[in-house]
């Protein structure tokens, strides 16, 4: 969604609050974050947090979704 509304993961970062590598960590998938971490980027790219977990969603791959149905 940040590369779609056209902003910079530095700027997001910044406006987020949150360390620009541990921003890329999850974007990669590597660091799962928090709810309020989700809030905040959410905020900042002005967009509702639904809006974001359903994109993000959308782009996760269909095994890791039935890994972690089955935990």
């Amino acid at each position: 969604m940040r590369t779609r509304l056209g902003v910079a993961q530095e700027a997001l970062a910044l406006q987020a609050k949150v360390e620009r590598s541990h921003l890329g960590k999850i974007e990669r998938g590597e660091h799962m974050p928090t709810l309020v971490l989700v809030l905040k980027i959410a905020r900042a790219l002005q967009v509702s947090s639904a809006d974001l977990m359903v994109e993000t969603e959308a782009l996760l791959p269909a095994e890791y979704l039935a890994e972690e149905s089955s935990t």
